[in-house]
């Protein structure tokens, strides 16, 4: 294998290295930067250019591998925007604002209207956060109890909200 050198057998493929890039990113900029790269790469390698069978083919390789990964890395900082998700990026108005607290407050108002031990239950666990194990032991119930508490907590209150909902007050 003849002795390879940088200046006669690397620089006289920047240009199809960089043709390379270019139909892989369609950005004339992002192509120029990654010939740079790929140059500082094979430069950094060339300890190892003697048992390279092309350094040709070693270059395109180098340049096709940063060219994909440059896409992959831009492909997921690009968020599609679907239907759905141009809703979440709206700021709500003062209607919007009045209507939530009034859901709120029917809501809270739901919950106040429980039987004490439903209440304590939905506000220890939904609230508050806490597991049904330690619930059970601060109330001297079974786990058992708790969660039939709960899940009727949550139907009745579901139930009346969906009333309001539908039928109004």
């Amino acid at each position: 294998m003849p002795k390879i050198s940088f200046r006669d057998n690397v620089l006289p493929l920047k240009d199809k290295l960089f043709r390379i890039a270019l139909r892989i990113t369609l950005n004339p900029a992002e192509a120029e930067d990654i010939v740079q790269d790929t140059m500082i790469r094979v430069w950094n390698k060339r300890n190892e250019w003697s048992e390279l069978e092309s350094v040709e083919a070693f270059c395109i390789t180098i340049t096709k591998n940063l060219a994909i990964d440059r896409i992959q890395k831009k492909e997921a900082q690009n968020i599609s925007i679907q239907e759905n998700m141009a809703e979440q990026f709206l700021v709500p108005g003062p209607y919007e604002d009045l209507i939530s607290h009034e859901k709120l407050a029917i809501i809270h108002r739901l919950i106040n209207e429980l039987p004490e031990k439903q209440r304590t239950i939905m506000q220890l666990r939904d609230i508050e956060g806490e597991s049904y194990k330690k619930i059970a032991q601060m109330l001297e119930v079974s786990e058992e109890q708790v969660k039939v508490y709960l899940f009727r907590a949550r139907q009745k209150i579901r139930q009346k909200y969906n009333e309001i909902e539908k039928y109004g007050l």
